[in-house]
């Protein structure tokens, strides 16, 4: 991803699904406008989930996701048709290609409705409709194209945008919370694991969304903060801070000044803080032998103290007083099986869409494991958790008395 570009969770994922040899691939080429898929008569030319990052006119920046033949055979087909299936979670608009010729199959029609038991928006897709003799009527929710003459394309494209359309209710990551004139205090501690010359992606993010608010940014590491708010004159609104350093951050941060940290409001903005929130109540439950799951968003190179697979454990065993199991995963990787796991602790997931990690805490829900995230559980493990979510009062409401 280069400096400017829109970071894959903000995108509106669009996914492309159906048998193989549907045109799923022909038919991404068309929309697109690139040979972004390998097309081929071979049946499973498609054999993992192809992603592409791009503007999408009149949509704006989306991830366009070719995904292989949910009717491939064989282990390794069982596989490719899992993978597909995965998609499922982070997809915002889901677009079944049917072969016009061949018609809705007991599987087409098995796939529309875990759409719809999925709340996806969803459009199905009647491809090749040059090949028929005369093009019928489409029904609800169909549309007739052609990828190889482009008949329909454009009109896919503006169906798709009305589909897309996104929730203006939607939180903002800080903005919502400043005014014009305010200033925010950001601890950035230098991270070893950010490309040099650059912060990483929630910090970025969340100074871009001060300035969209008229609001300033005063961004220090934590050996500076206290000087820096003897100087400044007057209160910031709010002092957001790394989860790494809330100790430090917490005692030199005046009472009276809201304090946060960025994997909390990053939580809020994706709709899970309510759920995080009262998981990190399970930290105290933890018993010898428990089996903690630390997910994380991403991939990225492991320092010699990196956070998910060294330090967060450290703490969690030291706080627990416990001899626990820990077990990791990255980037897409997210187990569908939670038996046998006492916690979940995630990452604050600025690599994935809100789609995607609202469904990783249903999951965790329905199969009764508790999940929290990074932000969270430091705050509790060392007694601020009520203090960085003071400035969500519905929140800390909902929170037993002694979390």
């Amino acid at each position: 991803m280069g400096l400017n570009d829109t970071p894959s969770a903000s995108r509106v994922h669009i996914g492309f699904f159906g048998r193989r040899n549907a045109g799923k691939s022909s038919l991404v080429n068309a929309v697109t406008g690139q040979d972004l898929a390998v097309v081929s008569e071979v049946l499973g030319t498609t054999t993992d989930p192809v992603y592409k990052s791009m503007e999408l006119l009149p949509l704006g920046p989306v991830m366009i996701i070719d995904t292989p033949g949910l009717d491939d055979v064989g282990s390794l087909g069982e596989k490719r048709v899992r993978k597909a299936r995965q998609v499922l979670n982070k997809t915002d608009v889901a677009i079944l290609v049917v072969d016009a010729g061949l018609g809705l199959s007991p599987a087409d029609l098995e796939l529309r409705e875990l759409f719809v038991s999925k709340n996806i928006p969803h459009l199905t897709v009647l491809n090749k409709s040059d090949l028929l003799a005369s093009v019928p009527a489409p029904g609800p929710g169909e549309m007739y194209v052609s990828s190889t003459t482009g008949a329909n394309v454009a009109e896919l494209k503006e169906t798709v945008a009305r589909l897309a359309k996104t929730d203006e209710t939607k939180l903002r990551i800080v903005g919502d919370l400043v005014g014009p004139s305010d200033f925010v205090v950001l601890v950035v501690p230098i991270d070893k694991a950010a490309p040099k010359g650059r912060l990483i992606l929630p910090q970025q993010q969340t100074i871009r969304d001060i300035l969209e608010a008229d609001a300033a940014a005063v961004v220090v590491k934590e050996f500076e903060l206290r000087d820096v708010l003897m100087n400044l004159g007057r209160k910031p609104r709010l002092v957001v801070t790394d989860s790494q350093v809330f100790a430090k951050v917490s005692a030199d941060t005046p009472p009276d000044v809201p304090l946060t940290s960025f994997s909390i409001l990053f939580a809020r903005h994706k709709g899970i803080l309510d759920g995080v929130a009262l998981g990190a109540a399970a930290l105290d439950t933890l018993k010898d032998g428990d089996k903690v799951l630390v997910a994380e968003g991403c991939t990225h190179h492991r320092q010699c103290d990196d956070i998910g697979t060294v330090k967060l454990p450290r703490w969690i065993r030291n706080y627990a007083g416990k001899e626990l199991e820990f077990v990791h995963t990255s980037g897409g990787d997210f187990p569908e099986d939670l038996a046998g796991l006492a916690l979940i602790v995630h990452c604050g997931a600025c690599m994935l869409n809100e789609r995607e990690v609202r469904y990783r805490l249903k999951c965790a829900r329905d199969q009764l494991v508790p999940m929290t995230n990074f932000g969270t559980a430091i705050a509790h493990m060392q007694g601020i958790l009520r203090r960085s979510l003071e400035i969500f009062p519905h929140i800390l409401a909902e929170l037993p008395a002694d979390v």
